[in-house]
């Protein structure tokens, strides 16, 4: 988030407004979250938004840009690493996990959307973008020997993310299992499988 947001009436800055922003997106649509929706759970006037944020556009564009560039940067970084691709296709796969986790409501909003306008169908597009590097870097683990050459790059990268990104329909943080524990069972599930070791 940026660190110079505006600053507005006492007791909201722009993080606050966009927190619960994204939390009325979430249960009710962004389309059906009216600025005065919003106005009236954080019992200021709209007009009183409006020194935070100038349009609710721009609250859904700073929402998917949480969750977006933390992600983005997972795979600009993975690229400098001198590593395996097998390995870094763990980190990878982690990375995004914790991003998940950290951003959950902001990726739950990316993960609902439907491309109904300019911004949603370029946020869309900026997903498809982390399919395709995901699917490199399997093309790429498989050429080095490390994963079947069996499996479709691409159905192998959704598939994964689609593991991952399920975690925001049924993760409770207050549950029996915490992320660290559930971050290791699916990178051991992926990498391992769910047979038990023969002996």
């Amino acid at each position: 988030m940026n660190t110079a947001a505006k600053r507005g009436r006492p007791g909201y800055d722009q993080d606050s407004v966009l927190t619960i922003a994204v939390e009325l997106f979430n249960q009710h649509g962004y389309e059906a979250t009216s600025m005065g929706k919003l106005a009236d759970r954080l019992g200021i006037s709209k007009s009183a938004i409006y020194h935070h944020v100038p349009s609710k556009e721009d609250l859904l564009r700073l929402a998917l840009d949480e969750a977006l560039i933390p992600l983005e940067a997972v795979v600009q970084d993975e690229h400098t690493h001198q590593r395996s691709a097998d390995e870094r296709l763990e980190l990878f796969l982690r990375e995004t996990f914790r991003i998940l986790i950290a951003k959950r409501p902001c990726v739950t909003l990316l993960l609902r959307l439907r491309g109904n306008t300019e911004l949603e169908r370029t946020a869309l597009a900026r997903r498809r973008e982390l399919d395709r590097k995901l699917a490199e870097l399997v093309t790429l683990a498989q050429s080095e020997g490390s994963l079947r050459v069996d499996l479709e790059p691409r159905a192998t990268a959704r598939l994964l993310f689609g593991m991952i990104n399920s975690v925001v329909d049924w993760y409770r943080e207050d549950g029996p299992l915490n992320a660290s524990a559930l971050e290791q069972d699916a990178i051991s599930m992926v990498f391992e499988g769910l047979h038990a070791h023969k002996k």
